[in-house]
């Protein structure tokens, strides 16, 4: 078996067998098939795509060459939640917590953010004395107890998907459906839960532009998922405006935070309730959205999922007394209020760009190099459909001085104002294997 073979036979548009996969990613991994050859052979992915087949091929090779999390040593079901990345999605903090407290168990592990989109890991570490770093002793244990931590993930993980994405990056072959489809569940795969909500994300603050695109995803994931047993289902959610308010680290923490106490904005609150539902069902702890609805509220109201983030927090070394008084967070030297120029409904928000401003702010990275600042980013006030007067704020910035002007500047191009009424559209967009 020759790579060049294999290559040429994917440019061509043929199916890949089992074993022409593994060849050519377990050669990558143990470094005896060359960059510029997987090179060529994701150019070819990414031009004549991979079958159902193919992609369980794939998952499994990128699955099996690290270490897979058992997870039976959890007493209870493990259940997992995957975003895949948008402009202020804090919505871990908050799902996490809320199914923890139904006594579902949730072992996370979570990614930094790079580019436009935040990572859970960043949002934790603003708070003072958070360690994602835990030891696979601790981890379990605190799951057991508690039933929630939510870590980084370990180096031994899906080695063969780090090396690709490595590769994938710097050679313009992210965008492919297997790609990204084998990318993803390899990683929830490994992490070990038996049933896993997806959240999609669709629009323009999203990896996925177009619901057809988010939809083929949805359904190459969950059809991965399925055929390794897991029951998986694929919420697509809009990324055509900031979900929530707040933009950056410590800010969206307090967003969350708020949330739990049964105050936060109305959007992510529906969003929230949508996948914590989606869970209960799917794990047979509610027969339906109804009754999950009210057991939800219930335990909001009760602040017994308040509580598993306070216990999380406290576990993980971190400052919980931050829950009741936000200034141990810190602030940024400067708040701006960004006010509208123009009268209008709301008609297009720029989301993908708000999510850029808020980088260059110092709230994310463009390199995995950059250091974050944890007090700074955008609240996003104005919605889609709702309407401005001259000099209603649109967003709040807050700075420390870095990029200030820019970032104001971006936030007003972010706004599309039109004189007709705007409908407000349902932040779900569909469900994929329910």
């Amino acid at each position: 078996m020759r790579a060049v073979d294999i290559i040429i036979k994917k440019k061509q548009g043929l199916v890949l067998t089992e074993q022409e996969i593994h060849f050519m990613i377990d050669g990558f991994v143990k470094g005896i098939i060359p960059d510029y050859q997987i090179s060529a052979l994701l150019m070819a992915i990414c031009f004549k795509g991979l079958n159902e087949e193919e992609r369980f091929h794939l998952t499994k090779e990128m699955l099996e060459s690290g270490e897979q999390i058992d997870l039976s040593a959890v007493n209870g079901l493990c259940v997992d939640k995957h975003s895949t990345g948008g402009v202020g999605d804090k919505t871990t903090l908050v799902v996490a917590p809320i199914i923890a407290s139904f006594g579902l168990k949730m072992a996370k592990m979570s990614g930094r953010g790079l580019g436009h989109t935040g990572g859970t890991l960043d949002k934790l570490e603003s708070i003072p004395g958070f360690n994602i770093n835990v030891s696979s002793k601790d981890f379990f244990k605190q799951v057991n107890e508690i039933g929630i931590a939510v870590v980084g993930q370990t180096a031994n993980i899906t080695p063969a998907d780090k090396k690709l994405y490595a590769l994938r990056d710097v050679t313009g072959t992210v965008e492919s459906v297997g790609l990204i489809a084998g990318s993803i569940m390899s990683k929830k795969l490994a992490s070990g839960a038996k049933n896993i909500l997806l959240d999609v994300k669709v629009g323009d603050g999203a990896f996925m532009k177009t619901l057809e695109d988010a939809q083929e995803l949805a359904k190459a994931m969950v059809n991965i998922g399925t055929k390794f047993g897991r029951k998986v289902v694929a919420m697509l959610t809009d990324m055509d405006q900031p979900l929530g308010e707040a933009v950056g680290n410590s800010i969206e923490v307090i967003e969350a935070i708020e949330t739990l106490k049964g105050k936060g904005p109305k959007d992510f609150v529906d969003l929230c309730y949508r996948i914590c539902a989606e869970m209960l069902i799917i794990s047979n702890v509610c027969k339906n959205q109804e009754e999950a609805f009210k057991q939800i509220k219930e335990k909001i109201d009760s602040g017994e999922a308040l509580n598993k983030l306070r216990l999380m927090i406290e576990y993980q070394h971190g400052n919980s007394n931050v829950i009741d008084d936000y200034s141990l967070f810190g602030t940024a030297k400067e708040e701006i209020i960004v006010s509208a120029k123009e009268s209008g409904y709301v008609k297009k928000i720029h989301t993908e760009s708000i999510g850029i401003a808020a980088m260059i702010l110092g709230a994310g990275r463009s390199t995995m190099e950059d250091i974050i600042d944890p007090t700074v980013g955008i609240k996003a006030l104005a919605k889609k459909g709702d309407y401005l007067n001259v000099g209603d704020p649109i967003a709040i910035v807050y700075t420390n001085g870095k990029n200030t002007q820019q970032a104001i500047n971006m936030l007003y191009q972010s706004y599309e104002l039109s004189n007709e009424l705007v409908k407000k559209s349902d932040i779900i967009l569909d469900v994929i294997g329910e």
